[in-house]
């Protein structure tokens, strides 16, 4: 009920947009209003027509991921309903209406996975008449064309009673980085399947392919695996707080109904505190209080609340490593494993005297903690590969100050993915330069849990006097990552035309210490889809400008559109801004 009332009222602001808001002077392409904006797109003459009430989307029967697109997109453009907030300038044809759109494929046995053509073209005749076409290689372009053309449709007209299909029109897209993520993160706070669910659909409509499910944690493990359930029963939040096998396999569905992909990370050897209900010999200063009192930073046993790294020289972390991997790779089929990776902190390790002993064979504690990390991953990641599995680690097993391989063959580059998070782009030009494919989530850029203060308890930092350096609020993440900041970062900033081609693409990341189901739609939406655009078709136009200002006035209206999908976005503008187009620009026309 709830939600309907709210649909009512933002119908109703939208219906007073069109009614009130003032005509500007814009191109024909502009009046278009599609997220993310295709590659290429002619329209001559600001014609449309109406879209008829027998609409129907033809596509080949056989494939069963593109036949349940093609019946979603197949309600959907009929029930959305979306009032423009600025109604599009055009020429409304009644004596022909628009009544079949046909898919063609090229190739209907081409899988998802890294790589896969998502180009597509699509037609709508000058007439209105007849039939439009949506042409494309495989069935994940085909799945791109369906929302932007999912997109091009509105309501119009005397009473905003017809649906309305602009003609005339031509686009061929694609997109410029193949691998267009999101990361969330389930460990520090629960999500429902139906969260993940809804996720995944709004990835779909901002043509994000990357779902990068961080499932695990020190603060719990909620996923129930086959062969080793009491890491869940004894590390998750619950008997409610679980993902079990069948729960997995309707994400992974969903997903390929919607052209996203489903990465799994299982983050190791640290960040595994949880694994300790179930395996407490295998994990170091698990349970143990994380910045003992009066300690430097250097000798806390975690970077945050929740200690515990799995000990590399104890056999039986391999037994426990092999169950998690090969149960993970039979419940996710997508070709890339993520093995995390990060923030194995010193302290954790040495609370074991096992591991003092080990140490104490090094001329240093840093070599030794190096070569602790190198055997673990010996030991591990050839047993991904051996699934067939292409590895991805976060960043800090090449570039830790402290704790890194140092024997890069044990970190293959055809084996090997680095996901980079620090550094901007001066970690990602290391990482590049040193040979491998990396994935950018810059924390700088595209962590959207940043701006929300610490969330430790008993936090000294924020105890300063009024008018001195409030010291980002207490967090080192303390500026919030704004949309513009996300659409206007060039993730292969500084790069050759050679270490360019490493760069897979990027993945903003939702951190759930001070998130939930709650707020997850609008801490992702629409900063997300800036993101989206950026690596779809660039932040930049035709000139080599940056097109951010031009941006401004679609990603509102595609917010719109989004809540009226049933996705809770935050406005990124008042509503007066959309109703009075360009009055809420500086005045600034460089940069």
């Amino acid at each position: 009920m709830i939600r309907v009332i709210f649909t009512t009222i933002l119908y109703l602001q939208c219906w007073m947009c069109c009614c009130f808001a003032k005509s500007h002077p814009h191109s024909h392409v502009e009046s278009l209003n599609v997220w993310p904006k295709p590659v290429k797109l002619w329209w001559a003459h600001p014609k449309a027509t109406i879209l008829s009430a027998d609409f129907t989307i033809k596509c080949p029967r056989n494939h069963p991921h593109l036949v349940a697109a093609t019946d979603r997109y197949q309600i959907l453009i009929k029930s959305e309903h979306h009032v423009p907030l600025v109604n599009p300038e055009v020429v409304v044809s009644t004596s022909c209406h628009l009544k079949v759109l046909q898919i063609k494929v090229a190739d209907l046995t081409a899988s998802l996975q890294h790589g896969v053509d998502e180009s597509y073209n699509l037609t709508i005749p000058a007439s209105g008449a007849g039939t439009a076409v949506l042409a494309a290689k495989t069935v994940w372009g085909a799945m791109r064309g369906l929302e932007t053309f999912s997109q091009l449709v509105w309501v119009g007209g005397t009473q905003f009673q017809r649906l309305l299909i602009p003609v005339g029109l031509d686009i061929w897209d694609s997109p410029i980085f193949a691998h267009r993520g999101l990361l969330l993160d389930t460990s520090r706070n629960y999500y429902g399947v139906k969260d993940i669910l809804r996720t995944i659909s709004a990835m779909s409509w901002n043509k994000l392919n990357v779902f990068h499910w961080h499932i695990t944690d020190s603060h719990s493990f909620p996923l129930l695996l086959p062969s080793d359930p009491d890491l869940a029963i004894k590390g998750s939040y619950g008997p409610f707080m679980q993902y079990t096998p069948a729960d997995v396999a309707e994400i992974i569905q969903f997903g390929f109904d919607h052209g996203v992909r489903v990465i799994p990370e299982i983050d190791s050897p640290a960040h595994t505190g949880s694994w300790a209900g179930a395996h407490p010999e295998i994990v170091t200063c698990a349970g143990m209080f994380w910045w003992p009192a009066e300690s430097e930073w250097a000798d806390r046993l975690a970077s945050e609340p929740g200690s515990g790294q799995l000990n590399p020289l104890h056999p039986k972390t391999y037994q426990v490593m092999k169950k998690v991997i090969k149960d993970i790779v039979s419940l996710f089929p997508d070709p890339f494993y993520h093995s995390g990776g990060d923030e194995v902190i010193p302290g954790c390790w040495t609370t074991d005297p096992i591991i003092q002993a080990f140490l104490s064979n090094y001329s240093s504690a840093h070599n030794g903690l190096s070569h602790l990390l190198q055997i673990f991953i010996n030991s591990t990641l050839p047993y991904v590969t051996s699934h067939n599995k292409t590895s991805i680690y976060w960043e800090d097993v090449l570039l830790d100050s402290t704790i890194k391989v140092e024997d890069l063959s044990t970190l293959p580059p055809e084996h090997t993915i680095l996901q980079t998070w620090n550094g901007g782009s001066q970690n990602t030009k290391r990482i590049v330069s040193s040979g491998y494919r990396t994935i950018v989530s810059s924390a700088d850029y595209y962590y959207l849990d940043c701006g929300h203060g610490s969330f430790v308890g008993n936090d000294s930092q924020y105890n300063r006097p009024p008018g001195t350096d409030q010291g980002n609020g207490g967090s080192w993440c303390g500026p919030f990552k704004t949309w513009q900041l996300i659409y206007n970062y060039d993730i292969t900033y500084g790069l050759t035309q050679e270490e360019k081609k490493l760069v897979l693409g990027g993945e903003v990341a939702l951190w759930s210490e001070q998130a939930d189901p709650t707020v997850l739609d609008s801490r992702l939406w629409p900063r997300a889809s800036a993101l989206a655009e950026a690596l779809w078709s660039g932040n930049r136009d035709d000139t080599g400008k940056k097109r951010y200002a031009e941006a401004t006035d679609r990603l509102n209206e595609w917010r719109y559109r989004m809540v009226r999908r049933g996705v809770r976005a935050e406005p990124i503008q008042p509503l007066w801004c959309a109703r009075n187009p360009g009055m809420c620009n500086t005045v600034h026309a460089s940069g």
